[in-house]
């Protein structure tokens, strides 16, 4: 279904998940040109999936133009690169703005920032090599590739969380590997590739995040015990235990490694 704005949304405020998980560079530069995006694509009626695969292109594009040795070609890489990272804001802004966030969506969402980072590994790899570098320069690039995903995955499974217990967050912020592989049996390949392709994915996506964070997993099956809604008891004290942890958290996103990546 074609994405419409349904309430008035006058501030970028409105499409955070919430202020305190943000950093500092979404919070004054990639959340503000993402607001304005996701309120383009909203009157263009195009989905968030449809952002994030855009985007998926422009990351893979500007991987790429980092291979050649020309500093105007790499200054466009760049610039490309921040402007995937936009559209990386702007399809979860999206879902939130017109109220279409799902399961699937999240993990397109993960698939396109895994392909922004392998074209990226794998360009800045050649062109070492390419240049004389040591055959272990493909070590490096294959270890900074694993340890990208992991970071990630263990940064949105903390994130995830604490939305889930402190902000009411959505109950797909809480699935298990377990209820997930059963979702996953119940579908047929030939009835429903796609989906179970994308469920696939997202099924090994969480097993990394409970085997990264095993006590965090232990706790969210805990918290399943509450009959109705997380009680505000839990809800404080999981806020004040997590709150320190935030910035930490920060560095692990992919925007932190990608000022890395430009120096």
């Amino acid at each position: 279904m074609p994405a419409q704005i349904t309430e008035p949304a006058p501030l970028p405020e409105a499409t955070y998940k919430a202020r305190e998980v943000e950093g500092v560079l979404d919070l004054y530069f990639y959340r503000r040109i993402g607001f304005w995006l996701a309120q383009l694509f909203a009157r263009l009626r195009v989905t968030p999936a449809g952002v994030s695969l855009f985007g998926a292109v422009c990351g893979v594009i500007a991987g790429h133009l980092y291979f050649y040795r020309n500093l105007a070609t790499n200054i466009v890489g760049m610039a490309l690169h921040v402007f995937a990272n936009a559209l990386d804001n702007a399809d979860g802004q999206l879902a939130r703005l017109t109220r279409t966030e799902s399961r699937g969506g999240r993990v397109i969402d993960s698939l396109a920032d895994h392909l922004i980072f392998l074209s990226i590994y794998l360009n800045l790899a050649l062109r070492c090599s390419i240049e004389g570098a040591s055959p272990l320069v493909w070590f490096l690039a294959v270890t900074a590739g694993i340890s990208h995903g992991l970071q990630g995955a263990a940064a949105d499974y903390y994130r995830t969380t604490y939305l889930y217990f402190v902000k009411g967050g959505l109950p797909m912020d809480l699935d298990s590997s377990m209820i997930l592989r059963a979702n996953y049996r119940k579908l047929r390949w030939p009835d429903q590739p796609w989906a179970k392709f994308l469920l696939a994915l997202y099924l090994n996506f969480t097993r990394q995040q409970e085997m990264l964070s095993p006590q965090l997993n232990r706790l969210r099956e805990v918290s399943n015990r509450f009959p109705h809604q997380i009680p505000e008891w839990f809800r404080t004290r999981y806020q004040i235990s997590a709150r320190p942890m935030f910035k930490l958290w920060g560095l692990l996103m992919s925007r932190s490694t990608h000022l890395v990546l430009l120096g």
